[in-house]
């Protein structure tokens, strides 16, 4: 006799159980086993924590930062100690607004101006991406076992690993990026219940716009957190552009599914205006006070600049003095930025350009030493630490998104859609300037986007489970031949992806290795 077991319905809206379909969606606004889901989310949260966490304080060049570490871990301390600005003799000007080094100063006030100071919230962030990538794919399939292997693919994956373990700005932003996404998600399944009441209520046509959505707490999230990414590194400007466009979409489609009679003009009347204000103006606001260390001082770069590099008269003269200087600085600091070009003679042995980052074609290596070194077993030995994206998962982004294409554009299946724009948001504006030095480093916020786009595709590996119908009226998951198969190819994959990473893990965390191994490591050219 088939055993029958209980389960929630398959990835995404449940199973059509009448014919001809709805008139409306589904009422599905969230998934339901919330114990579950909380005890898988934590229980993978807590060995993401174990993994970023051990060894945090190695290596040091010779008890010093390395890498980009020796900008930025300074920076902090001087926020912590200097009344919240600092400066950076290396350039002549601060070149990156101060969100993450506020963030590495919270480790060092903890820790002092040691590796676990300056490295220590880098690895409570990269934890806490593990914890929402889980719930947002979660969310978005309705199932806490596509989150799980969301939230499993992340934990191996190198980029996120060792940005995790070290004190530079990325890991800062793409949990802020990944946050606000999240938020945006939610805010989508909140809008879709308030049209589902409205419509239970007869409200849908009481307005050719359909009615008015209220207060979107959660998009108003999303925008403190934006603007905490853009106050960790400008490039977070292109994720509002992106999910602006995202949340309109979202908009649209919802007043569609409920029947309002002018959808679009309805989402342009109702929706945009307040979506300028949560993803533009806060962010702006949010942007400018991250900026409070600097106004209050007395010291802090450029601000004074009115008076001294820039005239007290002309056209803006109306615009406060410290806002001018800080207008001012920005607009120093975007030289630099637009400066650093190869045909202007700026190179770097290890930048790279965006259409190598899907395939992490070119990683970057951020340590190495082998002078001195002991403890491979050999008389020569080296350490590394390389920001280098599992190969398993990286390897395949291109077939995933060619894969997430395909489901978006004949399926219209908005989860794949919504992981296209945070994946394309973190690439494609990167293509505007190739002339500019990159490097794969920029590429980590890509990352929790490509974890959510592989688990997508192995839920539709995995397939629904059949549902049967017993005597009590309840429906439960029956396991056929098609399932099981699709559960033992997505075990598979993820042992390939946990090998992998454990195989890597000598060069992502400067274990002592032999030349050879080290050599062994590097599997292509453009590795070396």
């Amino acid at each position: 006799m088939t055993q029958l077991t209980d389960t929630r319905p398959a990835i995404g809206a449940g199973p059509a159980l009448s014919s001809p379909a709805p008139l409306r969606p589904a009422p599905d606004f969230g998934p339901t086993d919330r114990a579950r889901g909380w005890l898988v989310t934590l229980f993978l949260t807590v060995v993401a924590a174990v993994t970023r966490f051990t060894m945090l304080n190695y290596p040091t060049d010779a008890g010093t930062p390395v890498f980009d570490e020796k900008h930025y871990a300074p920076q902090a301390w001087q926020m912590l100690t200097g009344g919240g600005v600092e400066d950076n003799p290396a350039y002549g000007l601060v070149v990156h607004p101060p969100v993450g080094k506020q963030m590495i100063a919270l480790g060092e006030a903890l820790f002092g101006y040691t590796s676990w100071g300056w490295r220590f919230t880098a690895a409570i962030f990269g934890s806490l991406l593990v914890l929402l990538v889980i719930r947002i794919t979660r969310r978005m399939t309705r199932s806490t076992l596509i989150g799980a292997i969301a939230g499993v693919l992340l934990i191996a994956d190198g980029v996120t690993f060792v940005s995790s373990r070290i004190g530079m700005l990325d890991i800062f932003q793409a949990v802020f990026v990944v946050g606000a996404f999240g938020c945006l998600i939610v805010d989508r399944d909140e809008m879709r219940a308030r049209l589902a009441r409205a419509d239970a209520e007869g409200r849908i046509a009481a307005s050719v716009f359909g009615p008015r959505m209220g207060v979107r707490w959660w998009r108003f999230g999303a925008g403190l957190l934006l603007g905490l990414s853009c106050g960790t590194k400008w490039s977070g400007l292109y994720f509002i552009l992106f999910f602006g466009l995202m949340t309109v979409c979202f908009d649209v489609a919802a007043r569609k599914a409920y029947g309002v009679p002018r959808p679009w003009a309805g989402t342009a009347v109702r929706d945009i205006g307040p979506a300028l204000y949560a993803l533009v103006a806060i962010p702006l606001l949010v942007y400018l006070a991250t900026y409070w260390g600097w106004f209050a001082s007395e010291d802090g770069y450029d601000r004074y600049s009115v008076g001294n590099a820039v005239g007290t008269g002309g056209t803006w003269s109306w615009v406060p003095d410290a806002l001018r200087s800080l207008w001012h600085n920005q607009a120093e600091s975007l030289k630099f930025h637009q400066s650093l070009t190869n045909s202007a003679g700026n190179h770097h042995p290890w930048e790279s350009k965006p259409w190598s980052w899907p395939m992490g074609l070119r990683p970057m290596l951020y340590y190495y030493a082998d002078n001195g070194v002991t403890g491979c077993g050999q008389a020569v030995c080296v350490k590394a630490v390389m920001l280098i994206g599992t190969p398993a998962m990286w390897w395949l982004s291109l077939p995933m998104l060619a894969w997430a294409l395909w489901r978006t554009a004949t399926r219209s299946d908005w989860r794949y859609a919504a992981m296209l724009v945070g994946y394309g948001a973190g690439l494609l504006p990167w293509f505007a300037d190739l002339d500019r030095q990159m490097y794969y480093f920029y590429a980590v916020p890509m990352a929790p986007f490509l974890a959510m786009g592989l688990a997508l595709t192995l839920g539709d590996i995995l397939g629904p489970a059949p549902l049967v119908r017993a005597r009590s009226g309840r429906w439960f998951a029956l396991a056929g031949e098609r399932r099981s198969l699709g559960l033992l190819l997505v075990c598979l994959y993820l042992g390939l992806v946990i090998a992998n990473f454990i195989w890597l893990w000598p060069i992502l965390t400067a274990l002592p290795i032999t030349p050879s191994n080290w050599h062994d490591h590097l599997w292509l050219p453009s590795w070396r």
